[in-house]
């Protein structure tokens, strides 16, 4: 299995990248990887207007992103692994999902139904390791965790019918201690080995 793992923080000691770091060392075991660290790669969050232009007019403009377009329409799988902050994920992350998911890769306008149609059916793995600064009941009660609805019921669907996915969180990140990082690490680890 192809799985594409994308990673976005800005500091490359950060917690968040260590779990990358692990994901990847650990798919590597059993599986081929595309690892794309969005910062390290100094990656442009920032649609340009010929992509705007381009969005319901077609074809998307995707020049400056071919190579990360091309990248998902390999892949059979795909793990973002990342913080979220004020309850969302980070604006370079962000900008990959408007500038890469774009029409005519992640799916096609149908204008007139007022629908959109999946188009990466190639998809098989859809998953997530990520961090909040707050704890969890915050998060999932109080906020009703806008960031987690934004990936499942906006981006997974993009996937189509059947993709299997896994969602995993070390919450209170703030007030998280070495025991608790190490921990939630070798869970991800754990997790990962199973793919």
């Amino acid at each position: 299995m192809l799985i594409q793992v994308v990673h976005s923080h800005p500091l490359e000691d950060s917690y968040n990248h260590a779990l990358f770091q692990a994901i990847v060392e650990t798919l590597r075991r059993r599986h081929e990887v595309i690892a794309t660290d969005l910062d390290r790669e100094q990656f442009s969050p920032a649609m340009t207007e010929a992509e705007r232009r381009s969005y319901y007019r077609g074809p998307y403009a995707e020049e400056a992103v071919s190579r990360l377009i091309g990248d998902l329409k390999r892949a059979d799988g795909i793990i973002f692994c990342f913080p979220h902050w004020w309850f969302s994920m980070p604006a370079m992350l962000k900008g990959y999902f408007d500038r890469v998911w774009a029409p005519g890769t992640a799916f096609a306008h149908d204008l007139a139904g007022a629908r959109i149609k999946p188009l990466l059916t190639n998809i098989r793995l859809f998953g997530v390791v990520t961090t909040y600064g707050s704890p969890w009941w915050l998060t999932r009660i109080v906020m009703q965790d806008p960031g987690r609805k934004v990936l499942f019921r906006a981006l997974k669907p993009m996937c189509g019918a059947g993709v299997q996915s896994f969602y995993m969180a070390h919450y209170d990140m703030d007030r998280s201690t070495p025991v608790s990082r190490a921990a939630f690490a070798e869970r991800v680890r754990a997790r990962i080995s199973g793919l």
